[in-house]
């Protein structure tokens, strides 16, 4: 009787199929439950935690480093990628992080499928925050480089969850290159494009309209002003036209007026060393000099004329 390697692993006797990957079923649980100290690395990373038994099971195997796994929830039809952290769960679970469980569309407890991936070098992906709020991070690119540290793969249509001064911000991933459903990050050179945030409204632009790009002259000031009888006469013997006394007066008063409003006062030309402190201020109702305070002074001192003649 032959038996096959998986027969000598049923029996105990400890060989594995080099050739075979790593497919293994566990329930799953979130980072939060996990006993020992607190680790918000990994909850806000892309790393899980495996029992020591894979770890084992994974050196036997022609595994290619990184070990990057996938992870797939077959009753929700939903997958995703990951790396692993560390070996020291309990055997028969595995640890996620929270925004990987929503991800997976996952409970505490359900069963999920992980096996080994291989996945190739990340060079371009292309994230949206999903709140505004993102904005208000002053420098975002080296936000998500420090917190991409904790990440081994991302998977075109996940949604992470970084922290940042005690605030979650979650993002989406839209678009990764090269054009595959999930990169690595390990040790390459990645390309990181912003999308406007979801709620993110652009402030409106003036429309570009022909009057915006042709500079139209205005028009004069003379066409402005208003003056009567503004045409000009014609004589039977072909002989110009005197201008009138009264139009000339009328447009000489008119310029008069448009003057006053238009014309700067000229500034003073006073030579070097002077100031000048205003003209001497003379109090209302003094009288001035020269002229005698004397009431007998006649009121209308003219003469008058009568067209009687003198007899």
């Amino acid at each position: 009787m032959q038996y096959g390697y998986d027969e000598f692993e049923q029996f105990g006797f400890g060989l594995h199929n080099p050739n075979r990957g790593f497919v293994e079923m566990y329930r799953c649980y979130p980072v939060i439950m996990m006993q020992g100290n607190e680790r918000q690395n990994v909850n806000f990373g892309g790393k899980i935690i495996l029992p020591p038994s894979a770890l084992a099971k994974l050196a036997s195997l022609n595994i290619v480093y990184p070990m990057l796994f996938e992870l797939r929830n077959n009753v929700k039809q939903r997958h995703s990628h990951a790396g692993v952290l560390e070996f020291i769960a309990e055997e028969g679970r595995v640890y996620l992080p929270h925004w990987m469980m929503q991800t997976l569309l996952l409970e505490e407890g359900d069963l999920i499928e992980i096996k080994n991936a291989s996945l190739p070098l990340g060079s371009y992906v292309k994230i949206q925050p999903q709140t505004v709020d993102f904005l208000d991070i002053s420098d975002p690119k080296a936000v998500l480089e420090n917190a991409l540290r904790n990440f081994s793969t991302l998977t075109q249509g996940d949604i992470i969850q970084i922290n940042y001064n005690n605030k979650i911000y979650e993002i989406l991933v839209l678009e990764v290159k090269p054009l595959n459903n999930g990169i690595s990050i390990v040790e390459t050179d990645l390309e990181v494009d912003f999308a406007p945030p979801v709620g993110y409204v652009e402030k409106p632009q003036p429309k570009n309209t022909m009057a915006n790009k042709i500079k139209i002259e205005e028009p004069s000031i003379e066409s402005k002003k208003w003056t009567a009888f503004r045409g000009s006469g014609q004589r039977l013997n072909g002989k110009a036209v005197k201008a009138s006394s009264s139009a000339t007066s009328n447009s000489s008063a008119t310029s008069n007026i448009d003057n006053l409003n238009e014309n700067i006062p000229a500034p003073l030309n006073l030579p070097f060393g002077k100031l000048f402190f205003g003209y001497k201020v003379v109090p209302f109702g003094e009288k001035k000099q020269g002229i005698a305070d004397d009431d007998s002074a006649p009121l209308f001192p003219g003469e008058g004329q009568t067209l009687r003649p003198p007899r």
